[in-house]
């Protein structure tokens, strides 16, 4: 059920399991577990919206536009902010839920002329976002590699009158690097394939991916299962749409077709141990695109400046946020951001727990409710385990990245032994003494 952050609504998602069609959504309290049945039910047509439209929460079957109604009246009465929550394994379906969400907004609340194209281009934002920021895996064809809040804002009335998207996290190592079997996200590929012949002309490039570093690693650039060409069409019509002007598109390209030049330069070592770029046919295309003087970016290249940023902060009105996450995986090899990832989906499963198995269990004990205990993995020691003061992982992380002298990755990992190598949960793969044997 959605409510204010002191209740906060939840939607929980699991990728596989048996299709059951009474099954396929159930509620834990107030809590949406929906199960992805990797395929169209009909469950999502305008008839099903105008059906939770305005009902009581557990008056007709389990459904994420009850979640997105309940919000909304809710938000409407209180005047308060009201947030939904999107959790599950990557393939679970947190995207497309948050996509049902807004289109039941979107069909279902007051609407005025003036606002259509508003609400048109918060929803065509979606194909925009998912070209830069999903990316097939061994897990999801189109799997979401950053994670997105949206404010989708109403007036007093409860009309729609904007939103903000705020992306975070992308996950920026997938620019250079693939596992076997991955992709790099989206974007590149539709570029080369559907591309009109003038604009890749203009930037430089070749149809095929097979020709650049960063698309080719992975060893899967062309996909049966994705149609480049066709998505690359939708995310031209969402550029017209959203209102992005030639000029925009224009310098947006040639950014990333400057990505790939960049993954073509090879870099070599002179005599003083310093970088260099023998070949500067890359950096020409490059500097073209970026506007900047060829000398320039050499420089930029070759040497190693630290900038600081600052955040900028927004307004905002009374809304309901959606948020939508990165889902849970395991690889051979995890990076930091997957680690990060798999983080932020280790505290949520601890608000799992608080809000479904400790709290239903604390009520049927309250009021005398004969039930089986549920047993369950308290995941707190883990979350402890990363984020403690002073002695989690990432607090160790820290003090290696600010302390005096080199930090290497031998360093890092003796201080953990040093720290947290008794702990239950932690386990060094390789021992500390071999690292000295490997060059």
């Amino acid at each position: 059920m959605a409510s204010h952050a002191a209740s906060l609504p939840h939607v929980f998602l699991q990728p596989e399991m048996p299709f059951l069609p009474t099954l396929f959504m159930t509620y834990i309290g107030t809590l949406l577990v929906s199960v992805n049945p990797y395929q169209e039910l009909g469950i999502y047509t305008v008839s099903q919206m105008e059906l939770y439209q305005g009902v009581n929460f557990f008056e007709l079957p389990p459904h994420v536009y009850a979640i997105a109604d309940n919000a909304y009246r809710m938000m409407c009465s209180e005047l308060n902010n009201h947030f939904i929550l999107i959790s599950g394994e990557s393939g679970a379906g947190k995207t497309e839920a948050s996509k049902k969400i807004l289109q039941y907004f979107a069909v279902t609340c007051p609407m005025t002329q003036s606002l259509q194209i508003a609400r048109d281009r918060l929803l065509l934002s979606n194909p925009v976002l998912e070209a830069f920021g999903n990316a097939r895996t061994l897990r999801n064809d189109n799997s979401s590699r950053f994670g997105k809040y949206m404010d989708i804002q109403f007036d007093f009335q409860g009309i729609p009158v904007g939103g903000h998207i705020i992306s975070y996290l992308i996950e920026k190592s997938r620019v250079v690097y693939q596992n076997q079997g991955e992709r790099n996200f989206h974007i590149f590929y539709q570029l080369l394939a559907g591309g009109e012949e003038e604009r890749l002309a203009f930037l430089g490039l070749e149809r095929d991916p097979q020709l650049y570093k960063y698309l080719s690693q992975g060893h899967c650039a062309k996909e049966s299962s994705i149609n480049d060409k066709n998505d690359w069409k939708t995310v031209s019509s969402a550029f017209s749409v959203i209102d992005f002007t030639e000029a925009d598109l224009e310098n947006l390209f040639g950014i990333i077709a400057s990505v790939l030049h960049l993954g073509n330069i090879c870099f070599e070592e002179d005599d003083q141990g310093c970088a260099t770029i023998p070949d500067t046919h890359e950096i020409k295309w490059i500097a073209k695109l970026l506007g900047v003087h060829p000398a320039v970016l050499l420089e930029a290249l070759t040497h190693r400046k630290i900038e600081a940023k600052t955040e900028e902060d927004f307004t905002r009105k009374t809304v309901i946020g959606l948020l939508d996450i990165y889902g849970f995986e395991v690889f051979d090899k995890n990076g930091f951001e997957q680690f990060c990832i798999n983080y932020c989906n280790e505290k949520l499963q601890q608000l799992l727990i608080e809000r479904t198995l400790k709290a239903e269990q604390a009520e049927y004990e309250m009021e005398g409710i004969e039930w089986e205990p549920i047993k369950y993995f308290n995941n707190k020691i883990i979350c402890d385990l990363v984020e403690e003061r002073h002695k989690g992982i990432i607090s160790i992380l820290d003090e290696e990245c600010i302390r005096p002298g080199p930090a290497t990755d031998l360093s890092f990992l003796e201080k953990l032994e040093e720290k947290v190598g008794t702990h239950a949960h932690f386990e060094t793969l390789v021992p500390v003494c071999s690292f000295a044997d490997i060059h």
